[in-house]
């Protein structure tokens, strides 16, 4: 049975709410750089043919939705929360403050939001469960989103290809790990998560003994 995505927004146009914003964040998981948060007021009945959850689209299509979204939203806003930041607060209040500022940067206000599992400060909003792949608004900022943070994390590449963030994104892998454990801890590493922690009190223990 295919799920209709436009049943959450259709539920507050009836209830008279027309501009209503989807947010959603990408990027809990690495161990470096941001989290990034999306905002996205769409048209009312909007319909993208294809557009879900951004982790069930190939980049292609990723890429190609971001293009049309951007040029069809009422307006739409990114917020990033660094990785300093997010080992002073944790991450999932580091994923409230990218979408809260993803929000509260909107050129347009809007008069709802619809939010992926994350309940925010706004008193007309509402947290989904799943929310990116039931809301169409959430969706996109969830394609807005991804695009966004793998953009940042093809740059990082650039800058250290030794560590092949265009493969990883900065997720834990077998290979990332080796390169951290190869190369050090750049900058940009989230210092609070375990395998992060873990390298860095290995190389301390080594340096003691080397003492």
């Amino acid at each position: 049975m295919e799920i209709d995505l436009l049943k959450y927004e259709r539920e507050l146009y009836t209830l008279g709410y027309k501009l209503i914003a989807g947010c959603d964040e990408v990027g809990r998981g690495p161990l470096v750089g941001p989290v990034v948060a999306a905002a996205v007021i769409l048209p009312v009945n909007y319909h993208l043919e294809g557009l879900t959850d951004s982790k069930k689209l190939s980049e292609k299509k990723r890429n190609m939705f971001y293009e049309i979204i951007k040029k069809d939203a009422i307006a739409y806003s990114i917020g990033i929360v660094d990785a300093k930041r997010i080992d002073e607060v944790n991450i999932y209040e580091a994923s409230r403050e990218a979408m809260e500022q993803a929000i509260d940067t909107l050129k347009i206000k809007p008069d709802y939001i619809l939010s992926d599992a994350m309940p925010l400060k706004y008193p007309n909003s509402k947290p989904i469960i799943h929310g990116d792949a039931l809301s169409l608004s959430i969706a996109a900022a969830s394609v807005l989103a991804k695009v966004t943070r793998d953009a940042m994390m093809y740059e990082l590449d650039k800058e250290y290809p030794q560590y092949d963030f265009k493969s990883h994104k900065g997720y834990p892998t077998k290979k990332h790990l080796e390169n951290i454990e190869k190369y050090g801890i750049l900058d940009n590493y989230r210092l609070s998560y375990k395998p992060v922690k873990e390298i860095i009190e290995k190389r301390q223990h080594e340096e003691v003994i080397k003492q």
